[in-house]
């Protein structure tokens, strides 16, 4: 996470637009991942369809605008567009690579019983780690119904985005 918030100082100082474009998109789409470690936290199921949800539309927001592309392809070479394309094909790598190695442990998300077992609890370890290195006073139910609350607004700003902006500006970050 330290790559693309490096990344995204760099591109405001040299100006790169689209570069800058791009990695507040990728920002907006990785939250996601934020709101999944919340849900995890709290022991929601749900959490194990975010993750995933979250290493699928992480991809297709780095490579969906043409204008974007385009906008990077024509851009001057130099360190920054170097760095920038090589994390970017990095993340979509790791990103498809984790959707496929995970959608076995989606089947978490749909029994109460399933996520009792190692099998998945084994991935809410991580999260109540997080939990305890920055939340020790908090309740997991509590952060995770922050979570809750979070994956709301996510999914409520998701569809108007989908239903209303991108039939309007197609694959277009710019307009």
């Amino acid at each position: 996470m330290i790559i693309p918030l490096i990344l995204l100082i760099w591109a405001f100082v040299q100006k790169a637009e689209g570069i800058q474009r791009l990695l507040m998109i990728y920002w907006r789409v990785a939250s996601l991942w934020i709101i999944t470690i919340y849900l995890m936290m709290g022991g929601f199921a749900v959490s194990f369809i975010t993750d995933w949800i979250a290493r699928i539309l992480i991809p297709i927001s780095l490579w969906f605008w043409v204008d974007l592309n385009d906008e990077i392809e024509y851009q001057p070479k130099g360190l920054l567009k170097l760095l920038f394309r090589s994390w970017r094909w990095a993340t979509t790598v790791y990103s498809i690579l984790g959707a496929i190695a995970f959608a076995p442990f989606l089947s978490c998300a749909f029994s109460s019983t399933t996520l009792k077992t190692n099998y998945c609890s084994v991935w809410l370890e991580a999260p109540l780690l997080f939990k305890d290195y920055f939340h020790h006073n908090s309740k997991p139910a509590f952060l995770g119904f922050l979570g809750i609350i979070a994956l709301v607004i996510y999914v409520l700003y998701l569809s108007y985005f989908i239903l209303f902006k991108l039939g309007k500006q197609g694959r277009s970050a710019t307009q």
